[in-house]
This record gives C-alpha cells, sequence and structure tokens, in this order.
C-alpha cells in the first residue's frame, strides 16, 4: 500500500467505502468533504476519483460534484458476458502456458481462503478471491486478455461483491476455487472451462438481481438534489 502513489490510496480507500456501502449509489463524492475526512489535498482526491471513474464506479459531471455509479441492467449484462467469456479463455491459455510458480502462486490464493473464510472481514475475502481470478488471468500469459481483465473486473467489482457476500457459502466457494486449481494442475482446457462455468455462470443473475434491488429502492425514495435517478 505504501509503494502506491497517493491518488492509488485515496482511489483505495473510496472504493472500500463504496463496496461498503458508505459511499451510496448515486451519492455524491464531495472533494472539499472526502480531502478533509481522509487529511489530504484535493487534488490526489481529483485523480483518485478519475481512477474510480475509469473503472466505471464514478460518474464525472460538468461543474457538478462526482457521483457514485447506478448501471443499467443492460450494462451490467454486457459486461457479465464479456467478463466470463474471458475468464473462461484464460482458463483455457493457462492450462497451456502457466509456469509451475504460476500454478503454486494460485493454489497458495486458495489455500489463504480457506484459512481465513470464516475470519476475514468479508471485503478482504472479497479481495483475496478476485486475486485468484486476477491470477489466472495473467498465467494465460496473454498481456491484451489479462487487461481485458482488468478492466471488467474493475467495472463490475461492486455488483460482483455483493452478488458475493449474498451467496457466501464456505463449502461452494472452496470447492469451486480447488476444482479448478485441480483442472489447472492437469492442464486440461475443458475441464477447467466447466469448472469456471460451474463457478461463475449463476454470476449474471445473481449481479443483475443486486442492481435490479439497487433501482428499485432508488426510484422508491427521495433521490433528493444531489442524487443520481437510475438510467
Amino acid at each position: 500500500m505504501t509503494e502506491n502513489p497517493l491518488s492509488e490510496q485515496i482511489a483505495n480507500q473510496l472504493r472500500r467505502n463504496i463496496l461498503r456501502g458508505k459511499l451510496a449509489p448515486g451519492a455524491s463524492i464531495k472533494e472539499r468533504d472526502n480531502a478533509t475526512e481522509m487529511g489530504v489535498s484535493r487534488t490526489p482526491l481529483r485523480e483518485a476519483v478519475r481512477i474510480l471513474a475509469k473503472e466505471g464506479l464514478v460518474d464525472l459531471r460538468p461543474a457538478r460534484s462526482p457521483i457514485v455509479s447506478i448501471p443499467s441492467i443492460k450494462q451490467v449484462s454486457d459486461e457479465v458476458e464479456v467478463l466470463l467469456a474471458v475468464e473462461k479463455l484464460s482458463g483455457e491459455l493457462a492450462c497451456h502456458r502457466a509456469t509451475e510458480e504460476d500454478i503454486v502462486e494460485i493454489e497458495q490464493i486458495v489455500d489463504q481462503m480457506a484459512d481465513l473464510f470464516d475470519t476475514a472481514d468479508p471485503l478482504d475475502l472479497f479481495e483475496i478471491d478476485m486475486s485468484f481470478h486476477s491470477a489466472i488471468a495473467r498465467a494465460s500469459h496473454n498481456a491484451p486478455l489479462a487487461e481485458i481483465h482488468r478492466t471488467f473486473l474493475a467495472r463490475l467489482w461492486r455488483s460482483r461483491f455483493l452478488a458475493a457476500v449474498k451467496r457466501r457459502n464456505r463449502e461452494r466457494v472452496i470447492s469451486h476455487h480447488r476444482d479448478i486449481v485441480t483442472a489447472l494442475r492437469a492442464h486440461d482446457p475443458d475441464k477447467i472451462r466447466a469448472a469456471i462455468g460451474v463457478h461463475l455462470d449463476n454470476l449474471g443473475e445473481d449481479i443483475i438481481d443486486v442492481i435490479r434491488q439497487e433501482l428499485d429502492a432508488n426510484t422508491s425514495t427521495d433521490t433528493g438534489p444531489d442524487r443520481a435517478r437510475p438510467p
């Protein structure tokens, strides 16, 4: 963390605030208030907000404070389709290209998840989970594919976290990840595609359900002058 530029540290804190609901969908991110709360100047805060905007977590508005994004169901559905395809392709390529070091790293991530599942903060556990999927994308040794994966993982970060919390089940989560690792260690692209499918094929429905509930909540309450109405 200390090695990251200040703007990235601030972006990480804001991102976690968004995931935890401290900054709700449609909420205004006021530069002065947030800078004061974090004890930083407004310049790195502004840069941090731009980082989150690129990830799709924040919407920038001319001459107004940025707001936490409220994605449409269509937008999320399209992004999930891309992410699922990239995850499966990454797994297939990793079966052909992953080094022993790659596989050991991925195995260690699953071991860490298993060890911490019952005691870790849900957000910390979610970040470990996402590091597993990122490690598989890197193990494809296809830089453009890994970059696409990073992009869409970031765009779905919040909704995927909320869906993961709702489906929190130790046996299911750990067994799914171990099945993916087993297929990877066997260098079997068909098995890893199937294992990733078992793990993620309900992701779209879970995420869309979360987004639909949020959109319903936003339309049933007074949004106020500095809240965004859903598209």
